[in-house]
C-alpha cells in the first residue's frame, strides 16, 4: 500500500494520466529492485512519464511534496543505482523509445532515453553506421541508463565507453526546467560541460529526457579469435605484448579457470578445460587490417607461451567464440542460487597481480570467487557464488570478500568501479576512492541541482 498522500496522487495521475501511475503491490514490488542482489525497497509509486514535459510535471510534484524519485530505465545494472532506497517514486522511462533521428551526414542519432542500445545499434547498422557502446546487458539495457551510468563494454579497449559518444542532453532538473547540453556538434565548449557531467551521474542531478550520440562508419569486418594460456599471469603478458606492439583490438577479454568451466558446461562451445586462463581477442576493420591483426595478436600470445590460438574463419564462429564472454554471468549463476558480480579497475600490467589477491582473498573468506572483465582496459568482474541468499553468514563472507577486493584494487592504483556505477552497493568505498574533499565537492554540485534533494537521494553525493 502506498504511503503517498492522495492529492499527491492526484497530482500524478493528472500530469501523466491515471493509466501511468501504478500504487499496486504487485506494481510495487517489480520496481523494488534491480539487477543488483541483495538491495530492495519498495517504492510508494511507480509513474510512467511519455515526455520531457510529463517528467518537469512530476518532479515539480515530487520537489513540491519532498518526495523521492528515483529515474530507471530496464533496471538491468549492477550497483543498486535504481534501487528507491528512500521509497517515493519510481520513475520508468521506457515509454519514451522512439528513435527520434539517425543523421548520416552529421553522424549522429537522437533519441528518446527508452530505446534500448541493440535497437539503436540495429537502426544505425542498417543504415552502414556503428553505435560503438556494447555492454553486456545490450539487448535490454536502455540508451539512457546507458548514459547515466557511463557504461562500458566489451569494445571499450578501441573505442572508449559511453561518454565518449554523448554529444548533446536534454534533462529535466528536479524544479522542473527543461534545459539542453551539448549538441550535434563534435567540438563545442563552451561553457561548463554538463553533458560530461550528468553522463555517469546515475539519475541523481537530472533526468534525462533525450539523448544526442556520435555514430561511426560501421567496418567492413569484424572477426574474433580465441587464446588459451596456462595461467593468466601469462595471458596478462600477452595483453601487454599485444598493446606494446601498437595494436588497439577491438575486443580484448578474459576468463579465468572458473570461468571457463563454468560456460563450458553452461553453453558447450567445445573451450579447453585444461587451461588456467582464455584470452578473447577481436578486431574490426578492412579485411585485410583486420586479417593482419588477427594474426599479429596470435603471435604475440604464442610468444607469451599460449597452449593454443584459433581465429574464427566466419562470422557465425566469431559469434560463438562472443558468447563465451558474454554468457559468463549465466553460467556463473547456475553455481549457486545467489550471484554477486562486481567490478573494479587497476592498471593493466596489474591484472594478474589483481586475480592473484582476489583468489587470496576468496580464500581467506571462504568463498567461490570467478573471475572474468576486459583485459585490454584492466576492468575486472570478479564474481561470487554463494549457495543461497538465506545463508546470512555466507552472504557476509561474500561481502567481507569484496570488500578486501576492493581495497586491493586500490592498493594497485585502481578504483572500485570501472563502469558499473556506485549505486548504494558501493556507496561505503566512494569515500576512500574519492577523498573527503571530493565528496564534499560532490555534496555542494548535488546541492545545487537538486537544493530539495529529491532526486535518486542517498547516492553519491547526496
Amino acid at each position: 500500500m502506498t504511503t503517498l498522500p492522495g492529492p499527491v496522487l492526484d497530482a500524478l495521475r493528472a500530469a501523466v494520466g491515471a493509466e501511468h501511475v501504478r500504487t499496486a503491490a504487485g506494481d510495487l514490488a517489480a520496481y523494488a529492485r534491480d539487477a543488483t542482489p541483495l538491495f530492495h525497497r519498495r517504492p510508494d509509486a511507480v509513474v510512467f512519464p511519455g515526455s520531457a514535459a510529463e517528467v518537469a510535471a512530476v518532479l515539480r510534484i515530487a520537489t513540491e511534496h519532498r518526495v523521492p524519485v528515483v529515474p530507471r530505465g530496464a533496471g538491468s545494472n549492477l550497483a543498486a543505482a535504481t534501487v528507491p532506497t528512500q521509497g517515493g517514486i519510481v520513475l520508468v522511462m521506457t515509454r519514451m523509445n522512439r528513435i527520434l533521428e539517425i543523421s548520416p551526414d552529421e553522424l549522429l542519432a537522437r533519441v528518446e532515453p527508452g530505446v534500448t542500445n541493440a535497437a539503436l545499434a540495429d537502426a544505425a547498422a542498417a543504415q552502414g553506421l556503428l553505435f560503438a557502446p556494447d555492454p553486456g546487458s545490450r539487448t535490454v539495457a536502455t540508451v539512457g541508463g546507458n548514459v547515466a551510468t557511463c557504461a562500458g563494454g566489451l569494445r571499450g579497449l578501441k573505442y572508449g565507453v559511453t561518454r565518449n559518444y554523448v554529444l548533446g542532453l536534454e534533462a529535466v532538473l528536479p524544479t522542473g526546467e527543461i534545459i539542453r547540453t551539448g549538441g550535434r556538434l563534435w567540438k563545442d565548449v563552451a561553457g561548463y560541460d554538463l553533458t560530461r557531467l550528468l553522463t555517469g551521474s546515475e539519475g541523481t542531478l537530472a533526468v534525462i529526457t533525450e539523448v544526442t550520440v556520435a555514430l561511426l562508419p560501421a567496418p567492413a569486418e569484424s572477426r574474433t579469435g580465441v587464446a588459451y594460456f596456462p595461467s593468466l599471469a601469462d595471458a596478462g603478458r600477452a595483453v601487454a605484448r599485444v598493446l606494446r606492439g601498437g595494436l588497439v583490438p577491438a575486443t580484448l577479454e578474459f576468463l579465468d579457470r572458473r570461468c571457463i568451466a563454468a560456460v563450458e558446461e553452461y553453453a558447450g562451445l567445445g573451450l579447453r578445460l585444461d587451461a588456467g586462463a582464455l584470452l578473447l581477442f577481436g578486431d574490426d576493420g578492412p579485411p585485410e587490417t583486420v586479417a593482419d591483426s588477427l594474426a599479429r595478436i596470435g603471435e604475440a600470445c604464442a610468444a607469451e607461451g599460449a597452449l593454443e590460438v584459433t581465429c574464427a574463419r566466419e562470422v557465425a564462429e566469431s559469434e560463438a567464440l562472443l558468447a563465451a564472454r558474454r554468457c559468463a554471468l549465466p553460467a556463473l549463476s547456475r553455481l549457486g542460487s545467489l550471484t554477486i558480480l562486481e567490478d573494479a579497475t587497476v592498471p593493466r600490467p596489474r591484472i594478474a597481480e589483481m586475480v592473484d589477491r582476489i583468489d587470496r582473498i576468496a580464500e581467506k573468506h571462504g568463498v567461490t570467487i570467478a573471475t572474468f572483465g576486459h583485459a585490454g582496459d584492466g576492468n575486472l568482474h570478479p564474481t561470487c557464488v554463494v549457495p543461497s541468499a538465506e545463508d546470512t553468514e555466507a552472504v557476509r563472507a561474500a561481502e567481507r570478500a569484496f570488500a578486501d577486493v576492493f581495497a586491493a584494487a586500490l592498493d594497485l592504483g585502481g578504483t572500485i568501479t570501472g563502469e558499473h556505477g556506485v549505486g548504494a552497493a558501493k556507496l561505503a568505498y566512494l569515500p576512500a576512492r574519492l577523498g573527503e574533499d571530493q565528496m564534499a565537492l560532490l555534496r555542494r554540485i548535488k546541492a545545487a541541482f537538486d537544493p530539495a534533494g529529491i532526486l535518486n537521494p542517498g547516492k553519491l553525493g547526496s
